[in-house]
C-alpha cells in the first residue's frame, strides 16, 4: 500500500478510539438516567444514529482502501476517493450529534444537514470507486 493509504487507514483506525469513547458516553447517560437524553426521543434517536453510522462508516473506509489502491486511476484521483470516504464518518455522525446538541432540543437544527453532505461524500466516493474499478 501506498503511504498515503496507510496514513489515512492510521487516522480511521485511531478514530476508532472516539467511536468507543462515543458508546461510553451513551451508556453513560443510559445509566445515569440522564435528563435531556432517555426523555427526549429525538435526541436519543438522532444520538444512537450518529454512533452506529460512525462505527459502520469507519470500518467501510478501512475495508475500501485496499481497492482504492487498485483503481485504475492517477494519484489525484485516489487522494479524491480517499478524501470522499474519509469526510462520510465525520460529516454524517457530526450532523446527527450537533443537530440536538442542546438536551431540550426536540426537533433537529439546520445542522442535520451534515448528514446528507456525508452521505454525498460516500455516494461520490463510492461511485468513484466503483466505476474506476471496472
Amino acid at each position: 500500500m501506498s503511504p498515503s493509504t496507510l496514513n489515512t487507514a492510521g487516522i480511521l483506525l485511531i478514530t476508532v478510539v472516539t467511536i468507543a469513547f462515543g458508546g461510553l458516553a451513551l451508556l453513560r447517560h443510559l445509566a445515569g438516567r440522564h435528563t435531556g437524553y432517555l426523555d427526549n426521543p429525538v435526541r436519543r434517536g438522532l444520538w444512537t444514529a450518529g454512533h452506529a453510522h460512525a462505527g459502520v462508516l469507519v470500518l467501510f473506509a478501512l475495508v475500501a482502501l485496499p481497492y482504492i489502491e487498485q483503481a485504475d486511476v492517477g494519484d489525484g484521483t485516489r487522494t479524491l476517493i480517499r478524501l470522499l470516504f474519509v469526510a462520510a464518518p465525520i460529516l454524517m455522525p457530526l450532523g446527527f450529534f450537533l443537530s440536538v446538541v442542546r438536551p431540550r432540543d426536540t426537533k433537529p437544527n439546520k445542522l442535520i444537514w451534515l448528514t446528507i453532505a456525508g452521505g454525498a461524500s460516500l455516494t461520490a466516493g463510492t461511485l468513484l470507486l466503483g466505476v474506476n474499478l471496472l
